[in-house]
């Protein structure tokens, strides 16, 4: 792929002098890894990891009433949560499939942001708009801010030092305002430590990373870390573990629709899917052996019939094995035992049911 085509980070330069590897996502040029996925995994599980995941979107919803239309749109119940507040959510397809899936900050009843992942960032905001009412403007800021994400044990002190806040709930956030500049800490992440998200405008984006990555806990870390993370939460990926063929009600994400509202984008489809029961449901899948999963391999049952597909596959670097996302046949519940097409061999893996190792999320 051409690099020259892919939109760079405004934390580019940064990154190049940490002298990080950089590989496509999304139509982003990102950091992959720096010192290597295993010690910036544990880093992050023992310690403090920086990233940088600047390419995901970044939406202003605003005007009169903008959080009550947007209850209409996304899945999840806005109204369960108070200003100062995010959530995930989910805007739905008509079939009941994900467009995408995203947190929304809720400032106030005329104000929300919204962070959708990098690839959709467009079409969300598209279909937000669409239907938006006179006077709600749908603002797509995805190159005006940058995200910093400070996620480990010792995050809470690395924020402190910087004289930034920290004592916000889970799924919490506070607006700060520093040199005349204002951006938003959050409470949220995607590895399962307890963590902090920094958006900040792009012109003062680099100061504060470099301020943040001076601190000697602190241990840069790409896109290839994030992923061996969220998959050992269980976090699902949009493109393989949802997606506009892919349900939240196969998913396992019920509890991100909020059923008693009137209306939002899929509902009808979703609430169908729902009373049916899905013929195939997202499954984790631990090794039993040494086999290692990947995204698009079978998986069978004992007599080698095929029962699903692995959507999400790593090695584990806290398990020490090969864990998985997978969707396959509704009937094999946690406590089951599956197996993998690896190549030219099939590997034993028990069912289980994520996160596969402990949240520290709180």
């Amino acid at each position: 792929m051409d690099e020259s085509a892919l939109v760079h980070s405004p934390l580019h330069e940064h990154h190049e002098r940490l002298g990080a590897t950089f590989a496509p996502f999304s139509g982003w040029l990102m950091p992959l890894e720096y010192t290597g996925v295993l010690a910036e995994h544990r880093a992050v599980r023992e310690a403090v990891g920086l990233f940088d995941v600047s390419h995901l979107g970044k939406l202003r919803v605003s005007g009169p009433g903008a959080a009550a239309y947007l209850n209409t749109r996304l899945a999840n119940d806005l109204g369960r949560i108070a200003p100062g507040k995010a959530q995930y959510t989910l805007l739905g397809t008509p079939d009941g499939g994900v467009v995408d899936d995203l947190i929304a900050y809720l400032f106030g009843p005329d104000d929300v942001l919204l962070i959708p992942n990098a690839a959709n960032a467009t079409t969300v905001a598209a279909r937000l708009a669409e239907g938006a009412p006179t006077g709600i403007r749908v603002d797509n800021q995805h190159h005006a801010f940058a995200i910093i994400a400070v996620q480990g044990p010792g995050s809470a002190q690395v924020l402190a030092d910087a004289g930034l806040p920290t004592d916000m709930d889970y799924m919490g956030f506070e607006p700060v305002e520093r040199g005349g500049v204002t951006f938003t800490v959050c409470r949220t992440g995607y590895t399962g430590e307890h963590g902090y998200e920094l958006v900040v405008p792009v012109a003062q984006a680099g100061a504060v990373w470099d301020e943040l990555a001076s601190s000697d806990a602190v241990t840069p870390c790409g896109l290839g870390a994030r992923d061996t993370l969220r998959t050992e939460m269980g976090y699902p990926l949009h493109g393989q573990d949802i997606s506009p063929a892919i349900s939240p009600v196969q998913a396992g994400l019920n509890w991100a629709v909020g059923w008693d509202k009137p209306a939002f984008d899929g509902a009808d489809a979703m609430r169908a899917l729902r009373a049916q029961g899905p013929a195939r449901r997202l499954r984790g899948l631990q090794a039993v052996g040494r086999g290692i999963p990947r995204p698009g391999m079978v998986v069978v049952d004992d007599a080698g019939a095929d029962i699903g597909v692995v959507t999400s596959g790593t090695f584990s670097p806290t398990l020490r094995r090969g864990i998985a996302l997978a969707l396959v046949d509704a009937t094999y519940a946690p406590g089951a035992q599956v197996r993998v097409q690896i190549r030219d061999r099939v590997e034993a893996f028990d069912v289980v049911k994520p996160p596969f190792v402990a949240t520290n999320v709180k």
